[in-house]
């Protein structure tokens, strides 16, 4: 049976890839336009792959190409190069196009391009630069993580919120290096609010373990059992200090109040750059055992994008 889906819905799509960083760019954006939208799930076929340099919906299974269908869309919100050819396919059926990252290909075909500043993107009429990555941190998502998350208020402050990332094709985040920032966290002579993620390891987060022994703080290791206190940790943290392997979780981070610091963890250059970007903004500070706090003003670039969208009068 075949959900039905409302007019409101079928006039804004969101394609959401399968990797969760990428998809939320585009849901956040979308859900800040505030109005109904049809979330399309991307599954890639064997030739997803190809640089494909037309508009085409060959990269997708047969089951994901079914859902493109009549009525097309007004307006669509991609994210990520695989979406590319299948955001532009859509544009040849009158839709206006909004997409996050380079595209690669075919760039005049889309009616925003959202480009992080550490990108270094060339000026243009479809060009919106913006700090960091866009997400599905919003200030109603923090509002409500405080109230579901009240015990983690009750830690004396200032709670730090510790967000550990780790290579992306590597072995996981260095045990030792891990210990070392847990201890830096709890040098602010509070709490320490910790996450390992998927590509830490399970020997980064024992190492966390065992450095905060002693210290008021509340540890979630990656895939541990019940609720992820995730958000809740950014609603109450007074500062957040995170592994700068993460995009993602570094531009979460911009969306509260808390002082940002951010772990020199990898020689990438296009990482490197996006910490230059936001130590330059005044948005974030390096860490070491000597970060003191920091004021400094929320950032929604996800809502910037949507008032944008607004004010050309596409949604």
């Amino acid at each position: 049976m075949t959900e039905a889906i409302s007019d409101a819905e079928s006039r804004l799509w969101v394609l959401a890839d399968p990797r969760a960083g990428t998809a939320a760019q585009a849901l956040g954006i979308a859900e800040r336009l505030d109005r109904p939208f049809r979330t399309i799930p991307l599954e890639w076929g064997r030739l997803a792959g190809l640089p494909w340099p037309w508009p085409t919906r060959a990269g997708l299974t047969a089951a994901a190409q079914a859902r493109l269908a009549a009525p097309w869309p007004e307006l669509v919100i991609s994210a990520g190069r695989r979406s590319v050819p299948v955001a532009r396919w859509l544009g040849r059926r009158g839709a206006r196009l909004v997409h996050c990252m380079r595209p690669g290909t075919g760039a005049a075909d889309f009616s925003l391009l959202v480009l992080g500043r550490h990108d270094a993107p060339k000026p243009a009429g479809n060009v919106f630069p913006i700090l960091g990555a866009c997400h599905r941190v919003s200030p109603a998502a923090l509002a409500r993580a405080r109230a579901e998350w009240p015990a983690l208020g009750a830690l004396p402050g200032p709670r730090v919120a510790l967000l550990l990332g780790g290579a992306v094709r590597g072995q996981g985040l260095d045990p030792a290096l891990a210990a070392t920032l847990a201890a830096q966290a709890a040098g602010f002579g509070g709490s320490v609010m910790a996450t390992t993620s998927r590509r830490s390891g399970a020997g980064a987060t024992a190492a966390v373990a065992a450095a905060l022994q002693g210290v008021p703080q509340r540890l979630h290791g990656w895939g541990a059992d019940g609720p992820n206190p995730y958000m809740g940790f950014l609603a109450w943290a007074d500062a957040i200090v995170v592994t700068g392997d993460s995009v993602s979780m570094l531009s979460e981070a911009l969306a509260t109040r808390a002082a940002l610091f951010i772990a020199k963890t990898t020689d990438a250059p296009r990482h490197r750059r996006l910490w230059q970007s936001l130590f330059d903004s005044g948005q974030a500070r390096p860490f070491g055992a000597a970060a003191a706090l920091f004021d400094r003003a929320p950032l929604d670039e996800a809502a910037r994008v949507a008032a944008e969208i607004r004010a050309r009068g596409w949604a």
